[in-house]
């Protein structure tokens, strides 16, 4: 159950695989995507604030995860992914991505059709100036590197890509991050603003980098008090 209704179900199909997600809510549309090795249910908490404050959520599992169907090994399928949930949206929906959701929102940016109808992106502690060898040691860290090595590792070398599209865009961009456990380093968020000098940065205390597990509410208020002069 999120909010006062129950997820209305939805679906995309694909060249090669089958999206399940869920909606709820309704009014202007948050489309989220979760980070790697999660499912959409990790967004209930976020969504239930965004939906009491008068909003709509809709939230995919992404390719190789939770009930979707094909198999995540490259940015470039995720990205298309993520392009083809955003024009099934109404226009004016705000994108809100962590870590993987993240980088594959910025990707999806390159699609013109995508791009037009997006109002605004929210990176939840996710850059797209990574530094690989820091990026590889923080996933060690917390799991077996060994499960998304190749999706790893193939997002790794987009990085000059990625960071190209950050520098082009004229959207407005929210980067949400924690502190304790973040992966994100001062440096990382210098880089941010470097490439997109309009970013607005909101820390939340207390948490880490899944930060719609640790701290769902204090990220939902982030998105709220940031992205409704959006649209």
């Amino acid at each position: 159950m999120i909010g006062p209704a129950a997820p209305r179900v939805r679906r995309i199909t694909r060249p090669d695989a089958v999206l399940r997600g869920e909606e709820v809510g309704a009014g202007p549309t948050y489309l989220l995507l979760h980070a790697g090795g999660e499912r959409r249910q990790v967004w209930r908490p976020v969504s239930e604030v965004l939906v009491d404050a008068g909003y709509r959520c809709v939230a995919f599992d992404q390719r190789g995860h939770g009930d979707s169907e094909g198999r995540a090994r490259t940015l470039s399928a995720c990205a298309d992914d993520v392009a083809a949930m955003v024009r099934a949206e109404p226009p004016a929906s705000v994108v809100v991505g962590a870590s993987l959701g993240g980088l594959a929102a910025v990707a999806a940016l390159t699609d013109p059709a995508a791009r037009a109808r997006v109002a605004g992106l929210v990176l939840v502690d996710v850059v797209p100036c990574l530094d690989p060898s820091r990026v590889r040691r923080f996933l060690d860290s917390v799991g077996p590197l060994n499960t998304h090595s190749e999706l790893v590792e193939d997002i790794l070398a987009q990085v000059p890509r990625l960071r190209q599209v950050t520098a082009e865009l004229d959207l407005p961009v929210l980067l949400v991050h924690g502190d304790h456990g973040s992966s994100l380093t001062d440096e990382d968020i210098d880089q941010l603003l470097h490439l997109a000098p309009h970013t607005t940065i909101r820390p939340i205390r207390g948490a880490g980098h899944l930060i719609a597990r640790t701290q769902p509410m204090a990220l939902a208020q982030a998105i709220i008090a940031t992205s409704t002069a959006w649209r």
